[in-house]
């Protein structure tokens, strides 16, 4: 199979193509799920995901590129939530449900409506292998994007996600600092729906992040591992999904989740077997 797979690589332009756009997605999605995870963001990462699907549907019914559409929806929705949680009694988690649950509905509703060549559904559980290219320049533009603005304001994220209240007495503006955070995580959102599709890319933005986490406790490490780990996902889901005809998108988000696996158990410090040696040798004293 894997003989196969490699020939494929070297005959097929889509299956280059495939590689290629998942890599990149695996990458930026990294990134930006490190700081996701470490600001307990997985909530409203999940959201802006899902809250993209109604304008990438008004996009394809009006003939535009659907990052416009889906930029402008996910910044609202991030947008409204923050609005619903000053201006009402609510908790930030309860006005994130409502937000990206009524956008999703909305973004079904707008699909059925759709008159389309294109299979508007693949948005949904996404598709890697039907990429076009201008999907995968889109996508190395938005990984080109990601790899500029996080190491120019590495500083700022790091000790927002860590010590806002030192943060802001410093000055910075904390809300401008998230949204531009919010803003990226838009763009990894959108340019990972082809890929693994708008319900599970919340997977491919915090599992290889997560696995990461269960390996080190420096952010720097954190990030390289993440994007490692997002990696080895895309390239060995997108190995099953060509070798034995799966859904792309569920067999690049199962291979990320075999690796959260792996390390949840057997992580040096933080993994289950060396928690219960800890716990056992505590037990023996």
């Amino acid at each position: 199979m894997l003989n196969e797979f490699i020939q494929g690589l070297l005959d097929f332009q889509f299956l280059q193509n495939a590689l290629i756009t998942s890599v990149m997605v695996g990458i930026s999605a990294g990134i930006i799920g490190s700081f996701i995870i470490l600001r307990g963001m997985s909530l409203m990462g999940d959201a802006i995901s899902h809250a993209v699907l109604p304008g990438v549907a008004l996009s394809y019914m009006l003939g535009s590129s659907y990052i416009i559409g889906a930029t402008i929806f996910g910044m609202a929705s991030a947008a409204l939530i923050g609005f619903v949680t000053k201006h009402s009694r609510l908790k930030n988690d309860t006005a994130i449900g409502i937000v990206f649950s009524a956008f999703f509905a909305l973004g079904i509703i707008l699909i059925s409506f759709a008159r389309s060549s294109t299979d508007l559904y693949h948005i949904l559980f996404g598709n890697v292998l039907a990429v076009r290219d201008s999907d995968m320049f889109l996508t190395a533009a938005v990984l080109v994007i990601v790899l500029i603005a996080v190491p120019l304001f590495y500083k700022q994220l790091k000790l927002t996600s860590f010590a806002p209240t030192i943060a802001k007495s410093y000055g910075w503006n904390i809300s401008a600092i998230n949204y531009g955070l919010m803003f990226l995580l838009t763009l990894v959102a959108v340019t990972s729906l082809q890929t693994v599709g708008t319900i599970l890319v919340i997977a491919m933005l915090i599992t290889p992040a997560a696995t990461a986490y269960q390996l080190t406790d420096k952010l720097l490490v954190m990030i390289v591992l993440s994007t490692v780990f997002g990696t080895l996902s895309s390239i060995v889901g997108l190995y099953f999904s060509y070798s034995y005809n799966l859904p792309s998108g569920a067999t690049i988000v199962m291979a990320a989740a075999v690796f959260f696996i792996v390390a949840f158990i057997f992580a040096p410090k933080k993994g289950l077997i060396g928690q219960l040696r800890k716990e056992n040798l505590q037990y023996e004293e």
